[in-house]
């Protein structure tokens, strides 16, 4: 097994570097060695570019990011092929997505045939240009970010897309002293991306993802993931429940939290934190509960602690 003492560093420079988000940083390195993919959602200057580009840079991989906007074609994120006359052929120009941590800025600013061009890129981690097929690197991991209270000239992300998603991550204002830490850093100019630097190589990554497989998950933990699933299905506040890849993927996830807080082992407790940023954009509310003013989290954290606990 790898040396922890490097989870242990890679925690703690993150930590230092993104102030006020601890518990994001978790869970975004958790569905990165899960495999999956994350949907952050905040307010601009929040720090959401910062947090994916400072991963990128401690895991030692490629970073790209892209603008989204409402002109912005399928093409100008998978690639294309062209003509070239010197050599008399076509070639084949690939685009941003073939990288390893990929930055969908505002997502939600572009239609949905564009959205639709990640779609192959996130499940199947192949890209096709022209009818020819591409892998991509095994470490391939997106981040794509929306603005929650602008919702003029966007287009929703459509329930197949957003299932996509291991989490949907919301990214807070930090508390009075952690944003003061930030301002501080930023003016004193002690806020440096160029300092930032590798604490693990792709290849060592590699071999931490193959051994969150090995963390074990017990038959009454799992079954009481899939209670939590199902009950979210037989709920009237919830008008669509979840699906069995939401359980899927609250295993997956329950697993890489479970691993790095140094267990080979998943508890309950672990699926408790797992569960609100796995199911929150999964499900929808009924509209009685929406008008009563409920949010997706607290109705969650209702089912959730509804739940008989594991012993």
């Amino acid at each position: 097994m790898m040396n922890d003492t490097k989870i242990v560093t890679l925690l703690d420079k993150y930590s230092e570097r993104i102030i006020g988000q601890e518990m994001n940083l978790k869970l975004l390195l958790s569905a990165t060695l899960a495999g999956g993919h994350v949907l952050l959602e905040g307010v601009p200057g929040t720090g959401k570019t910062q947090m994916v580009r400072a991963l990128a840079t401690f895991l030692g991989g490629r970073f790209q990011r892209i603008q989204f906007t409402p002109d912005l074609l399928p093409s100008d994120i998978t690639g294309s092929t062209i003509y070239n006359m010197q050599n008399n052929s076509f070639q084949t120009i690939k685009g941003p997505v073939f990288t390893n941590i990929l930055l969908a800025d505002e997502i939600n600013r572009t239609p949905a045939k564009t959205q639709a061009a990640l779609l192959e890129a996130m499940e199947e981690k192949q890209v096709t240009i022209q009818g020819e097929t591409y892998q991509l690197p095994d470490v391939f991991f997106v981040v794509a970010t929306q603005n929650p209270i602008e919702y003029e000239g966007t287009y929703p992300l459509p329930e197949a897309q957003q299932d996509r998603f291991l989490f949907k991550l919301l990214v807070n204002f930090p508390s009075f002293e952690e944003e003061k830490i930030v301002l501080r850093q930023v003016l004193e100019n002690n806020w440096n991306a160029s300092t930032l630097e590798e604490v693990i190589s792709m290849e060592e990554f590699l071999v931490l993802r193959k051994q969150i497989q090995d963390v074990t998950i017990s038959d009454s933990v799992l079954k009481y993931v899939l209670q939590i699933v199902r009950k979210t299905r037989e709920t009237e506040a919830i008008r669509i429940g979840a699906s069995t890849r939401a359980g899927i993927s609250i295993g997956k996830a329950a697993q890489a939290w479970a691993f790095l807080s140094g267990r080979d082992y998943v508890t309950p407790d672990d699926v408790k934190i797992v569960a609100r940023p796995s199911l929150r954009h999964r499900v929808q509310l009924s509209p009685q509960v929406e008008l009563e003013g409920a949010t997706v989290d607290q109705v969650l954290e209702e089912i959730v602690g509804s739940i008989p606990v594991p012993r």
